[in-house]
């Protein structure tokens, strides 16, 4: 029981909109290239991971 009360949804969605939104904002800044080169992979995986963890219990 205890190894599925770390797999609620609310925690974790907020981790993966929060690395979508870090994503975007590696994206759509003007400075640094080494960010704009991992915006797509991190966006990519936040939203994978939303997903993923959609489909875990409330």
């Amino acid at each position: 029981m205890n190894g599925l009360m770390r797999l609620r949804r609310g925690p974790w969605e907020m981790v993966a909109t929060l690395l979508i939104g870090l994503g975007v904002v590696m994206l759509m800044q003007p400075f640094w290239l080494i960010l704009y080169t991992w915006s797509f992979l991190t966006t990519l995986a936040g939203t994978v991971m939303f997903i993923i963890v959609s489909h875990f219990p409330e």
